[in-house]
């Protein structure tokens, strides 16, 4: 598996964990469970995506700014998140906030395999591509 793939199977995790959470009820065990997956996730894929994907993309002038970008948008859907973790799961703030949570990460995730993947293909070479993907997924089965 290469980085791009170990990538996308969280990035789908992710997608589903979205749609789960946007799905249950007000007052559902379901949502604190579904939204501290979903935290967990995003977290630990962010810190193992920048250290093992664009913190090497970073150090090349075809990569830098969508790298930089990249990173940025972390940040913003960290705060989105804090957001919700300081708004009562029922309310319907928080509903709204998960929502533009949601609009966040899948942009992110859209950028990331429509064109950023393809920017980053062209610069690794296929050593780098399997070595960043086995180093990716012993992060993620880590933590």
């Amino acid at each position: 598996m290469n980085i791009f793939n170990a990538l996308k199977v969280d990035h789908e995790k992710q997608r589903l964990l979205m749609s789960a959470l946007l799905e249950t009820k007000a007052g559902s065990p379901n949502r604190e469970e579904f939204f501290k997956d979903l935290k967990q996730n995003l977290a630990e894929h962010a810190i193992a995506e920048e250290r093992y994907f664009y913190v090497p993309l970073i150090k090349t002038d075809q990569t830098v700014t969508v790298s930089r970008h990249g990173i940025a948008e972390h940040h913003d859907i960290d705060k989105l998140v804090a957001k919700l973790e300081n708004t009562e799961l029922s309310s319907p703030i928080w509903l709204k906030v998960m929502k533009e949570l949601q609009h966040k990460v899948l942009h992110h995730l859209e950028e990331e395999e429509l064109r950023f993947f393809q920017q980053a293909g062209k610069v690794l070479d296929q050593k780098q591509k399997l070595e960043l993907a086995d180093e990716y997924t012993a992060y993620m089965q880590a933590s």
